[in-house]
Parts: structure tokens; C-alpha cells; sequence
């Protein structure tokens, strides 16, 4: 474990920034993780409220809580580390399976953390290395690719990215669907924090709640 790698702090604007750690995880670490995450959690497929209906989710998810078992030792080093150099406390951390490039996800915000002026969300990723896309939210309704200035991460095997400050209120971020190319699988943690500060986000699918199915 490289606990010491250099991390790269990128000001998205005045108040949001996303710290790039490549590396933090030696490449075998990283390996073994991988495979044990992926042949070892209970994943699940799941639906989402958008707007004013269902939809199937292209990926596979899971979730970790407090008290329960971890699903690997090396993951509470890491939920330790973020901690620490953070100065916050995360009670769990998700988890997400990209199958292949037919799996992704479209330009979002994590609202459902609600009060979005002072976040940090940290991301470790294994597996893959894939597009990871930033861009500047505006009010037009858009998923797609092309508009606005977009920053590719593009995280490898052990890299953890961290969106901070107004990252969710500003900024939106995308995994790209990649279905007609030869995508091998990802799987990233996730932590998430907010500090409750500022207006809190109320939208038309804030209530409706994630729904897990049995995994396929």
C-alpha cells in the first residue's frame, strides 16, 4: 500500500476541487482486492426514481454499514486513510460493478446526500481503467457527452479520486457507456460525506427511495 502517494489537487472553480491520488494501492494490492470484491460481494442489480419513474440501473451495486463485515481487510485501511486526512467520518461505503461498456453512468450529482455545499466524496477504483468525466452543471437538462468542458480522470487499478467543496452543486460526473468497445470490469467504493451546511437540495425524486433487487 503507497498510504504516501502524491496526490494532485485540481480547482474545478473557486469553491470545488477533486484531489487525484494515482497509485494508492500497489498494483497487486489492488488486484487481489479486485478479485475478492468481485467474486466475494452479494452484488445487486437495482432501480432508480427519475422524475416520475423507474429505471433499471446498468450496473451492479452493494452496499457496506457499520458493525457488518468488511469485505476485505485492505478497505478499512483506506476507509481509515480518507478519514484521517479528511477530517470527517464516513458510516459506510457503496460499492459499484461495471460489468463491461455496456455498463455505465450518465452526467449526475449524488443528491441524495441533500445538502450539497460541503461535500467530500472519495472514490477508489479497481479493475478497469475507464472514462471518468467532470463537467459544469448548468440548468439545461443534458446526459450527454458533448456539452461543456469536460475533464477525463480516466482512474486506474488503485487510483482514489475525492470530489470536495460545492463539487455536487456545481459540477456533474459520468462512467460512459462504452457498448460497442472491449471494456474489461470496474469496480469502485465510494465514501460520502456532507456537512450539512447551506440550503438542502429538494428535487422531484429525492424521496423515492433506491430499490436493490436480487442479484442476477
Amino acid at each position: 500500500m503507497a498510504a504516501d502517494a502524491a496526490v494532485e489537487r485540481i480547482q474545478l472553480d473557486e469553491t470545488s476541487w477533486v484531489d487525484v491520488a494515482r497509485g494508492w494501492l500497489a498494483d497487486a494490492d489492488a488486484d487481489t482486492v479486485f478479485g475478492a470484491l468481485r467474486d466475494g460481494v452479494a452484488w445487486q442489480t437495482s432501480r432508480l426514481y427519475r422524475y416520475d419513474h423507474w429505471v433499471e440501473e446498468r450496473r451492479l451495486g452493494a452496499v457496506w454499514r457499520s458493525g457488518h463485515p468488511l469485505p476485505h481487510p485492505t478497505v478499512a485501511e483506506v476507509h481509515r486513510h480518507l478519514q484521517h486526512r479528511y477530517g470527517v467520518r464516513f458510516d459506510g461505503f457503496g460499492l459499484i460493478q461495471y460489468r463491461d461498456g455496456n455498463d455505465g453512468q450518465a452526467f449526475h450529482r449524488d443528491t441524495d446526500l441533500r445538502w450539497l455545499d460541503d461535500t467530500i466524496i472519495a472514490v477508489l477504483t479497481l479493475g478497469a481503467r475507464r472514462p471518468w468525466l467532470l463537467r459544469p452543471r448548468t440548468s439545461r437538462y443534458d446526459h450527454s457527452e458533448t456539452r461543456g468542458a469536460v475533464i477525463d480522470i480516466a482512474p486506474g487499478p488503485g487510483d482514489i479520486l475525492v470530489m470536495g467543496g460545492r463539487c455536487q452543486a456545481d459540477w456533474e460526473h459520468a462512467v460512459p457507456y462504452r457498448p460497442r468497445e472491449a471494456v474489461n470490469t470496474r469496480i469502485s467504493i465510494q465514501w460520502r460525506y456532507s456537512s450539512g451546511r447551506g440550503r438542502p437540495f429538494v428535487g422531484s425524486s429525492y424521496r423515492a427511495p433506491r430499490h436493490y433487487s436480487r442479484s442476477r
